[in-house]
């Protein structure tokens, strides 16, 4: 019973908060008819899990608000064949989403407990493609450089040098960048004679933290 009732929920969302958003790639709403969100929430919580929000994981960190993660999915146009890295593994959600996208996932935590919690979690559902790395996430991930995308799921002062530099050519970042509290959704595309930018969305992420970060007195 309570599969079939997250399931309805979980088509629900897709229809009324990304459809009707304007989110069309027929593969990024396929993802997210598919991963099982309320098992990325707290036991307490999963009764909201397909609700239009972010919500609190733990650690003072999010689950990303549904939409926000289809849109920033979408703008990296995966096709199936790509070496992605994710900054801000978090519960694992946006991880999951990307692992039936792509061919690989490399995702970064600075926080162990949550970088466990995902890992154990993602193992168990079969997200064999998802690589889970305790570390500073402002500097990417070069042992496994170049990768076709990154998406970075926490807000940061300006973009790291490091995320182009690691970036193939014709890759996309996708980034909030702004304050601490507020910030604006960029793609970046790396190409020949340099980098391509735009602007989409304001939006609100938790901090970007670490070397090429935000403060923090948080040891990695």
């Amino acid at each position: 019973m309570y599969r079939n009732y997250f399931e309805r929920k979980r088509q629900l969302m897709v229809e009324t908060q990304l459809e009707r958003r304007g989110v069309k790639d027929i593969r990024v709403l396929a993802a997210m008819r598919k991963v099982p969100r309320h098992l990325f929430v707290r036991e307490e919580m999963q009764e909201r899990a397909y609700d239009d929000c972010a919500l609190p994981i733990g650690e003072g960190q999010t689950i990303s608000q549904p939409y926000m993660v289809a849109c920033m999915t979408e703008l990296l146009s995966l096709k199936g064949d790509e070496k992605v890295l994710e900054v801000g593994t978090g519960s694992g959600y946006q991880s999951a989403v990307l692992s039936q996208l792509a061919r690989e996932v490399y995702t970064v935590e600075r926080i162990r407990s949550l970088a466990t919690n995902a890992e154990r979690l993602l193992q168990s559902l079969n997200y064999d493609n998802v690589h889970v790395i305790v570390s500073d996430g402002t500097l990417g991930f070069p042992e496994q450089a170049p990768f076709s995308s990154i998406i970075v799921t926490a807000g940061a002062p300006e973009v790291p040098q490091h995320y182009i530099d690691q970036l193939a050519p014709g890759g996309s970042l996708v980034i909030p960048v702004g304050s601490r509290y507020s910030q604006l959704l960029y793609r970046i595309i790396k190409t020949d004679s340099g980098i391509e930018q735009s602007v989409f969305t304001a939006c609100m992420f938790v901090p970007l933290i670490g070397k090429e970060g935000w403060s923090s007195e948080d040891n990695y």
